[in-house]
């Protein structure tokens, strides 16, 4: 009697599990688990990234070759306060190379601490821009370095006269110009100036780690990196910000939500209705280290910048977590600084005819 109660129970369990397992063998399988959505938005269309180019070593210009004795008289140009009436001001001074080629200031203090009416874009990877300034008035990077320097609330020089008499005054400068222009019989004018600093900023490029990634290094950006540039790319921000400078064409701002601004763009230098609220597209190289933003620095953190696009070019708003995550991709766009090529070199000696500082 005991052996068959204890043998029963057994019994029935064992026939319990086997159509227990019976039952689970013949469930279908349950289907596995979806991939997180990390690890999703981390997946690129590499197709999509044509719109993209890796940054070269230099961007070059046939018209104005570049040479290692043109690109050393660039450096000291740019560095050198007697090109401003009041000689305290350089190229340097609003576009500073070791601060990512910015002053941090909505607007920056030139002549007599006046402001001018638009934020100091960043020179690095400028040549990558199809026109220069924020209207887009100089077609290049050459033509752009001639204009701060006569401009009255910048660096206020009077004339090309006055700039070229003060670079004659200055022994080192004939020298450095002969070299850089040889075979000109009066080498030093206001025009090679312009190709001399024209050609040091031609060189002033910081690859990131995007760089990399562009030319097939999948390892180049983390998971967090490549989730942003899935959302840039959802968004659409690669309509305006393309190319190797990520920027740098002329758009239109405010194209869905009106920008208010006094500033009309490039209307105001071409009077043209078309131009009305056309702006250069500022650079997403460094961007990170460029704030304040927009053409009238009005936006301090990067987060606040992403959401206003969004709402005045395509009428969206975009929410905190996409915000995060494109800013977290722009982070990688973050290059390394050329530390010996923007040292400040040693600027020649004036000489007894030099002009002097002029406060007024």
């Amino acid at each position: 009697m005991k052996l068959k109660t204890l043998v029963r129970p057994l019994l029935l369990a064992a026939a319990t599990a086997g159509a227990a397992a019976f039952a689970q063998a013949a469930r279908p399988a349950a289907p596995a688990a979806p991939a997180t959505p990390a690890a999703q938005k981390a997946v690129i269309d590499r197709a999509l990234l044509t719109v993209f180019k890796a940054l070269p070593a230099r961007f070059e210009d046939p018209k104005n070759p570049i040479t290692a004795e043109k690109v050393e008289l660039g450096r000291m140009l740019y560095f050198e306060n007697r090109l401003s009436k009041n000689h305290d001001l350089s190229c340097n001074s609003c576009h500073d190379l070791n601060k990512y080629g910015v002053d941090g200031k909505p607007f920056s203090p030139g002549h007599k601490k006046q402001l001018g009416g638009r934020n100091s874009p960043t020179v690095y990877n400028a040549g990558g821009h199809v026109l220069q300034f924020w209207d887009g008035r100089a077609p290049n990077l050459e033509e752009q370095a001639k204009g701060p320097i006569l401009n009255p609330v910048e660096m206020a020089m009077p004339n090309e006269a006055r700039v070229v008499e003060t670079l004659k005054s200055i022994p080192g400068y004939v020298t450095a110009f002969q070299k850089a222009f040889p075979g000109e019989a009066d080498p030093v004018t206001y025009n090679n100036l312009g190709l001399a600093i024209g050609a040091f900023e031609r060189q002033l490029v910081t690859p990131s780690r995007f760089d990399k990634y562009l030319s097939g290094d999948e390892t180049a950006l983390n998971d967090a990196e490549k989730m942003g540039l899935k959302k840039y790319m959802e968004q659409g921000c690669q309509t305006c910000h393309n190319g190797p400078a990520l920027g740098g064409s002329l758009q239109k701002l405010g194209l869905v939500m009106p920008y208010q601004s006094k500033d009309q763009g490039r209307f105001d230098h071409t009077k043209k209705e078309s131009d009305r609220m056309i702006f250069r597209v500022p650079t997403l190289r460094n961007v990170a280290k460029t704030a304040p933003y927009f053409h009238d620095g009005s936006v301090k953190d990067l987060q606040t910048a992403v959401k206003l696009m969004a709402q005045h070019q395509f009428g969206k708003q975009i929410s905190d977590e996409d915000t995060k995550h494109i800013v977290t991709f722009l982070d990688s766009l973050t290059g390394e600084l050329p530390k010996s090529y923007i040292a400040k070199p040693k600027l020649p000696a004036s000489g007894p005819k030099t002009p002097k500082p002029d406060p007024t």
